[in-house]
């Protein structure tokens, strides 16, 4: 029997805030570094639930759409400093629902606050009307809001995935509901229900449940637009669903992001440990994490020595609330089982399997999900390095030839993120643009890599959109052009002639 946390949390799906009380099934959530401690519960919603916060919701984005985009900036400000009281509390509850060390988790918390002010500095820029008026017509073109946006956020990083959609959506006039995954529901509610206090009742709004609310959600009728983070198979049922109503949708799916190391490349500790969190941060359980290095088969043996040094000095192993741990558990049995047979079957086929780290007397597989960090030597063609493993396993392949490497990064179905590492910034952009990727970072990988002002998302069967950046924001609008023909304004257009200017 699971025994309760020393402040579990108790609360009804929606807080009184967001709609509805849930009257759903309730949802336990374990602490997955101690699956016998509950970190909390809550009610789920109900089919008929989602249709009711679905339809307030389209109430409150006609009221919000018409006011001015200042007026939603000035609301929106209020909302991040709302959100920004909240991260001391909720990086904890973060730490404890998801095993994200509690550093981290409050960096995420951070960055619900900074990506809406983000937003709220560039989203006049990007909605303002633009005007043309010649010998050719007169030219209006308004970005408009589309209506109810339906958000699905995934477990791995609850906060910033749903700041992502949040933000842009709102100050564009759009409302939103969100649904969190059940295993990561308790710190992105919390933060909702602060950033929802700020604004008018309906704009912002939560669901819980599983795959049956989520349907409901993303193929209701009245909602306009959806945003959907997560894996290829839950994509794929979210576009079947959007399909019945022809709903456009921005997708962020997986990702098997490679890292190039090109032969000049100086294996110093700064660049190592990038390496090493690039692919082993939250555990490795990141959409762009690097899933895969593709490193100089002359220079492997340097390489494996340094990597595996290092990441006995920055990897420590054990409870995520200890501060001084940097990889926590992972999220669940089944990521343990799944990246632990990956390991398996590599080592089983010849390849040479590495434990990194440090573990701390708090690591304890009996007790929590945990999974030591690898280092796997392969081959190219092993699943270890095809399959994206999500979990704290990293696979390093040699190469002979660096359009070899390139080859085999760009011969996969995904395309979300990719890497180049060299001593030659210019060399390296000129690789990376022969990378089939929606973003390739330089010199580093996963959250180094990243900006407010860079768009992100990917390529292939990664998904298609943008979030992160004026593109983000472009996301959550539509255009509607106004025209006046000057022939017609001038009174020599005829119904027949084709388009002029």
């Amino acid at each position: 029997m699971k025994s309760a946390a020393s402040h579990p949390i108790r609360s009804a799906s929606g807080f009184g805030v967001f709609g509805p009380v849930g009257s759903g099934p309730v949802l336990t959530r374990e602490n997955p570094a101690n699956t016998a401690e509950t970190v909390g519960e809550l009610r789920t919603n109900t089919v008929e639930e989602v249709d009711a916060i679905v339809r307030s919701a389209e109430t409150a984005q006609r009221v919000w759409s018409r006011q001015s985009i200042q007026q939603r900036i000035d609301q929106l400000l209020s909302a991040a400093d709302a959100v920004g009281e909240t991260t001391a509390e909720l990086s904890v509850v973060l730490a404890r629902e998801l095993g994200k060390p509690v550093a981290d988790s409050a960096g995420e918390m951070g960055f619900a606050a900074a990506f809406t002010r983000y937003v709220t500095d560039h989203a006049e820029h990007v909605l303002a009307t633009t005007y043309l008026d010649d010998a050719a017509g007169r030219v209006q073109v308004d970005r408009v809001p589309f209506g109810v946006v339906a958000a699905v956020v995934p477990w791995n990083a609850p906060l910033i995935l749903a700041s992502l959609k949040v933000g842009p959506a709102l100050v564009s006039g759009n409302s939103i509901v969100v649904k969190p995954s059940p295993l990561a529901p308790f710190a992105v509610t919390a933060a909702l229900e602060a950033m929802a206090g700020a604004l008018p009742a309906g704009v912002l709004s939560v669901v819980h449940g599983e795959a049956a609310v989520g349907q409901a959600l993303v193929g209701h009728s009245r909602v306009r637009k959806v945003a959907f983070t997560g894996g290829e198979a839950v994509g794929r049922s979210v576009l079947a669903t959007t399909a019945q109503h022809i709903t456009p949708a921005v997708m962020e799916l997986g990702g098997n992001d490679a890292a190039l190391v090109c032969e000049d490349s100086v294996f110093d500790d700064t660049f190592i440990e990038g390496m090493i969190f690039g692919a082993l941060l939250t555990s490795g359980q990141v959409c762009m994490a690097a899933k895969r290095l593709y490193v100089p088969q002359s220079r492997m043996d340097e390489f494996v020595d340094r990597f595996v040094e290092v990441a006995r000095r920055v990897l420590v192993c054990g409870d995520p609330l200890n501060p001084a741990v940097t990889v926590g558990p992972l999220v669940s049995a089944v990521q343990v089982a799944k990246v632990s047979g990956l390991v398996a079957e590599a080592a089983s086929a010849g390849a040479t399997v590495t434990p990194l780290g440090t573990l701390t007397s708090e690591f304890d597989p009996e007790r929590g999900y945990f999974l030591q960090p690898t280092l796997v030597v392969a081959e190219n063609s092993m699943a270890i390095v095809q399959t994206e493993q999500f979990g704290p396993t990293v696979p390093v392949v040699g190469y002979r030839r660096l359009d070899q490497a390139i080859g085999w990064a760009n011969d996969s179905d995904l395309g979300l993120a990719s890497s180049v590492w060299s001593s030659d910034e210019d060399h390296a952009f000129a690789v990376a643009q022969r990378l089939e990727a929606g973003t390739t970072f330089i010199n580093c990988h996963n959250r180094a890599g990243m900006s407010l002002r860079v768009p992100f998302g990917g390529v292939k069967r990664s998904g298609f959109g943008r979030e992160f950046g004026e593109a983000g924001i472009a996301e959550y609008s539509q255009t509607h052009a106004i025209h006046l023909p000057g022939t017609i304004r001038d009174g020599q257009g005829s119904a027949r002639l084709y388009p002029q200017g």
